[in-house]
């Protein structure tokens, strides 16, 4: 079977749906709060320095910034059902999130804005063209204060490779099965996901694509596009001993200034 994916694939995936589908990793409000801590810890983020949550979904990130105090959170994400979920939960919490509809390659937001942007749960590479995903860096950069930082949460490409399976099935609650047949090609995993529900049949089948970068690889970028002082981390939120979370299971974070 060869998965052919449609250019803007991003652009129909991400709704109320996915936020079912992919629940045990996406409404984890305790993996949530960790990821949000290390992101304070190792970014040295102080309450006062405004954030980017780029690519930010539903704003599971950005609402935990705002609860934890942080003055100024601004998401930006293309999905509009994802943003309205957001926001909805901002205004249930009292929270003064900002969420904004946007493509991440054109922002739209002012340069110079932000401490601190991040791209979080495997949210860069879903171009298969290199040459968009690096607009989105470009943007980062002009959006960033001097030595602001980028966060890049990423897939950890040879673990995925490692541990590749063809196909992935799991249950995401009493209702809605997901499985997913898989291709790895150049560095590119091709997904066919059909979600099932069991007392409704099928509810949709979509085709999707992640771009695995290695540390040199994204170096590379990073450094074309006006970054330095470049640190990882190769186990982000190692999830390996629960079960198969497809790419989310074992992530690498990159950090970089803005130089």
């Amino acid at each position: 079977m060869t998965i052919k994916v449609e250019k803007d694939w991003w652009k129909t995936l991400f709704d109320e749906v996915y936020l079912r589908t992919d629940a045990r990793s996406v409404c984890d409000e305790e993996l949530t709060r960790q990821e949000v801590d290390f992101l304070i810890r190792k970014l040295g983020l102080l309450k006062t320095d405004p954030i980017l949550d780029l690519c930010g979904g539903h704003g599971r990130h950005a609402l935990e910034f705002s609860r934890q105090g942080f003055q100024r959170v601004v998401l930006l994400d293309y999905s509009a059902s994802l943003l309205n979920h957001g926001h909805h939960a901002a205004r249930l919490s009292k929270l003064d999130t900002a969420f904004i509809q946007g493509d991440a390659r054109r922002p739209g937001l002012k340069d110079k804005a932000f401490k601190a942007v991040l791209i979080m749960g495997c949210s860069f590479g879903y171009f298969i063209d290199d040459a968009e995903n690096c607009k989105i860096l470009e943007g980062v950069h002009r959006m960033l204060r001097p030595s602001g930082h980028v966060l890049l949460d990423l897939p950890n490409r040879e673990y995925v490779i490692k541990h590749f399976t063809p196909e992935i099935r799991h249950k995401a609650d009493h209702d809605l099965e997901i499985i997913r047949k898989r291709e790895l090609k150049d560095d590119t995993i091709y997904a066919r996901e059909k979600v099932v529900s069991s007392s409704h049949g099928l509810i949709r089948i979509n085709n999707y694509c992640t771009r695995l970068y290695d540390l040199n690889e994204i170096t590379g970028l990073l450094v074309e596009n006006g970054f330095g002082d470049i640190h990882s981390e190769s186990d982000f939120m190692d999830r390996s001993d629960s079960g198969n979370y497809g790419s989310m299971t074992r992530r690498m974070v990159v950090m970089a200034r803005k130089t």
